[in-house]
C-alpha cells in the first residue's frame, strides 16, 4: 500500500469516526479532533489529513458512502431484478447504511448548501447517481447516460430529504415515496418511448421529399429550367 493510500484510508476512518460527533459538533474542526482522539491519533492530525477544511472531510464521507453502497449492491440478486427494482434496492442502499447517522447526514446537506459549496454539492449528488446506475449495471454510453443520472440524482435527492424527516417503523414511509418517484419515472419513460414510436410511425407514412427531386437524365430537370428561361 503506498503512503497516499494509506493517508486515505485514515482519513476514511477518522470521517467514519467523526460521525458519533457530527450531531453535536457539526462537521466541524472539533468533531473531527474528538474523532482523532477516539482513534488514538494526536488531535492535529485532523488538520493535518484535511488541510482544506472541513468540506473536505464530508467530500471524503460522500465518497466512501459511495464505495461502500457498490458494495452493498453487489450482494443482491440483480440479475433477477428488472430496472425498476434494481433503482429502489439501490437507494435504499445507499440510505439504509446510513440510519443510525441521520443527523450527521442532515448537517453534511448543511455544509454542501452554503454558496461556496453548493456546487461542490451538486456535483456530489451527479458523481452519487452515477455510482448508483454503474452499481445496477448500467453501461450506457450515448445521451441516456446524462439523462438516467439527472433523472436519478432527482429521485435521490427528493428521497434522502424524506427520509431524513421520515418517523415511520424501518423508513416504510420512505421506500413507499421511492416508489412511487420511481414509478412515475418509469411511466415518463413509457410516455416518450411511445411518442417517439407513434411520431416515427406517422413520420412513415408521409411522401419521401427525395421522390419530387429529379433523378439525373429524367428531362425534368432540363424542362424546367427551359420554362425558367422563357419566365426571365
Amino acid at each position: 500500500m503506498s503512503n497516499e493510500e494509506s493517508l486515505d484510508a485514515l482519513r476514511e476512518r477518522l470521517v467514519l469516526a467523526a460521525l458519533e460527533h457530527v450531531p453535536f459538533d457539526g462537521w466541524s474542526t472539533k468533531a473531527l479532533r474528538h474523532a482523532c482522539q477516539d482513534l488514538g491519533l494526536d488531535s492535529s492530525a485532523a488538520e493535518r489529513l484535511f488541510p482544506h477544511g472541513v468540506t473536505t472531510a464530508v467530500e471524503c464521507f460522500t465518497v466512501l458512502a459511495d464505495r461502500l453502497m457498490a458494495e452493498d449492491v453487489a450482494a443482491l440478486p440483480l440479475a433477477e431484478m428488472n430496472v425498476r427494482d434494481r433503482i429502489i434496492a439501490v437507494v435504499k442502499a445507499r440510505l439504509t447504511r446510513w440510519a443510525p447517522h441521520q443527523e450527521s447526514i442532515r448537517r453534511a446537506l448543511a455544509v454542501y448548501a452554503m454558496p461556496a459549496t453548493v456546487a461542490g454539492g451538486a456535483k456530489a449528488t451527479w458523481n452519487t447517481a452515477d455510482a448508483m446506475w454503474k452499481a445496477i449495471g448500467d453501461r450506457s454510453a450515448d445521451f441516456s447516460w446524462y439523462t438516467k443520472r439527472a433523472t436519478l440524482s432527482a429521485v435521490y435527492s427528493a428521497t434522502l430529504l424524506y427520509w431524513l424527516d421520515d418517523q415511520s417503523e424501518d423508513f416504510a414511509e420512505t421506500w413507499l415515496f421511492l416508489e412511487r418517484r420511481v414509478e412515475d419515472v418509469v411511466k415518463a419513460i413509457r410516455l416518450r418511448q411511445t411518442v417517439g414510436t407513434s411520431v416515427g410511425k406517422a413520420l412513415s407514412l408521409l411522401p419521401n421529399p427525395l421522390a419530387f427531386i429529379p433523378r439525373p437524365g429524367s428531362g425534368l430537370g432540363a424542362r424546367r429550367s427551359g420554362g425558367r428561361r422563357n419566365g426571365l
